[in-house]
């Protein structure tokens, strides 16, 4: 065996796309490089990498994946526009070059600078439900996404009943297009402090056909709304502790503390939802509010209400729904509501 014949690598068809350098002797072999860009091919290839690269760096997977093999395959797919739930059929695709430096740079800064990959691919997902995201909205999440589609029952009887609903710290307005698929008899209001975070909202809103159903209104928690009256309130607002805020990891960092933290125990904007909610219900309407773990808290804080406490799958049992006439109404907002 000659030297040529013992040193020669094995010949990689990729068909005309591929971008390597081909040797100008008549032989097929590739001539690689140092480095990912060039050393790394197929889909196969840049999984592994990345995983590897996740695991090293230790980053937190909180924002849509379980595991580091689950953000490795969002990450991929996503940034080569590929099916989210097809990953098989593309294993060992051969990936252009400039697609490579796509890949290359959303690994790269998932790990060093642990951004979430739904800001570098700038989607969420709720269930089956796709949004839109970048950094002026935190990123989806919320156990609404469980009970919204079953449309709270039974503690509403009759989706078709609710004509007015309002959707309070609207973020992104993935709960506010959820009513929308829900409660299709209902004209229903997106709400938000940030006018940064309505202008997501607004997208994903028109993304899904419901410009016309929606209304989007800058308003800080009730202020904004002057004396409008709803069947069903939601809202999944900031109910993070100083405490927990302090210990979250670096990804969580990179979203909009207004739409995270929420005073010393979290409750400074459940407090006033609270306090509010009675006067912005019609009679037998319903206040649906998401804590997290925060369960404890909000009892200890609020001993004399008596919530109830929707079941999740993680057994968090994180949103508290409370009707009407359970709500405290002071004696200026006694009547105010009362009638459509």
């Amino acid at each position: 065996m000659n030297n040529k014949t013992q040193n020669q690598r094995p010949s990689h068809d990729c068909g005309n796309d591929c971008d390597r350098r081909h040797d100008g002797e008549g032989e097929s072999e590739h001539e690689h490089e140092d480095g990912p860009l060039a050393e790394l091919v197929t889909v196969r290839d840049w999984l592994r990498y990345a995983i590897t690269r996740f695991n090293r760096a230790g980053i937190f997977c909180g924002h849509g994946a379980a595991n580091t093999f689950d953000e490795a395959v969002w990450l991929i797919l996503s940034t080569l526009a590929l099916p989210p739930d097809r990953l098989d059929p593309f294993l060992d695709a051969c990936i252009p070059g400039n697609e490579r430096v796509a890949l290359f740079e959303n690994i790269a800064r998932r790990a060093d600078e642990r951004i979430p990959t739904a800001y570098l691919v700038n989607e969420a997902w709720l269930g089956d439900w796709r949004f839109y995201v970048d950094a002026r909205v935190i990123v989806p999440r919320s156990y609404f996404a469980e009970q919204l589609p079953r449309g709270l029952v039974p503690w509403i009887d009759d989706p078709e009943t609710i004509t007015a609903a309002l959707d309070l710290c609207t973020g992104s307005g993935c709960l506010a297009v959820m009513m929308a698929e829900t409660f299709l008899n209902a004209d229903i209001v997106a709400a938000d402090l940030s006018p940064e975070a309505l202008d997501v909202a607004r997208r994903n809103i028109e993304d899904y056909g419901h410009g016309k159903r929606i209304e989007l209104v800058q308003s800080d928690v009730f202020d904004g709304l002057d004396e409008r009256r709803f069947d069903l309130i939601i809202s999944n607002p900031p109910y993070v502790t100083t405490e927990a805020m302090a210990a979250l990891p670096p990804e969580y960092l990179h979203e909009p503390r207004m739409a995270l933290t929420a005073g010393d125990d979290g409750l400074d904007v459940v407090r006033r939802l609270l306090a509010g909610a009675a006067r912005r219900l019609y009679p037998e309407g319903i206040l649906a509010v998401e804590v997290g773990h925060n369960r404890h808290i909000v009892e200890d804080a609020f001993p004399e209400l008596p919530f109830a406490w929707l079941s999740t799958h993680d057994g968090a049992n994180g949103i508290f729904l409370l009707r009407r006439e359970d709500l405290p109404i002071g004696d200026q907002e006694a009547g105010i509501g009362d009638q459509r």
